[in-house]
């Protein structure tokens, strides 16, 4: 009973962490506004899994490799940064040409595309080698260092469901009909904010010191 309490605050600071817009949000977003429901759902899952890989690995010890080896860390940083300036490059190129845009993103609208939208949105889901870093600090704090083995179940599970819970929200909130038509309405210059901010995004990644 007395981990119920570092449980639910885990879950609550974690929450707020998965809300705070960035380029996982960016693109459950597009998917959901440009695609469909179904593969903005498919999105959200994807945030899901990379959540759960990201604080699997912060519980097996990747926080203190990182910091131990800050070349490994800046290695997966700039490549992640890399990967992000790319997806957003490729949405300014092709922004309202959804039919040569979603193939080169990584985000297409056809019915079997699901799986490169799982692909795309958790390799950006774990581009960036902060995440392993938070949850390692978070960890580090609210739980007791004799924790019982039931937590390396518990703790990468709430991560689970509360990335999922917040990304399948946002996909049903943006997937709705008025979202949709005022987003036809501007879709050229939204989908080039949205690559102009994942490629800055990804510089600010890449160059962060």
């Amino acid at each position: 009973m007395e981990l119920i309490y570092p449980l639910m605050v885990l879950a609550f600071v974690h929450l707020l962490a998965a809300a705070s817009p960035g380029p996982t949000f960016l693109l459950v977003t597009r998917t959901a506004v440009a695609g469909s429901r179904r593969l903005a759902l498919v999105a959200a899952l994807a945030a899901a899994v990379g959540a759960l890989i990201w604080a699997t690995a912060a519980l097996l010890g990747l926080q203190a490799l990182l910091t131990k080896f800050e070349w490994l860390y800046l290695g997966l940083r700039v490549a992640g940064g890399l990967y992000l300036v790319y997806l957003g490059i490729q949405l300014v190129r092709h922004a309202g040409k959804e039919s040569v845009a979603a193939p080169e993103a990584g985000i297409a609208t056809a019915p079997l595309s699901a799986m490169r939208t799982f692909r795309t949105v958790l390799m950006v889901q774990l581009s960036n080698p902060k995440v392993a870093v938070f949850f390692g600090s978070v960890f580090l704090t609210l739980l007791p260092a004799d924790a019982p083995s039931w937590t390396s179940i518990a703790v990468p599970a709430i991560v689970f469901v509360d990335e999922f819970a917040w990304y399948a929200l946002v996909a049903l909130l943006f997937s709705g009909d008025l979202v949709r038509t005022g987003y036809r309405r501007a879709q050229v210059w939204i989908e080039r904010l949205t690559g102009g901010v994942l490629a800055a995004l990804g510089l600010r990644l890449a160059l962060d010191r």
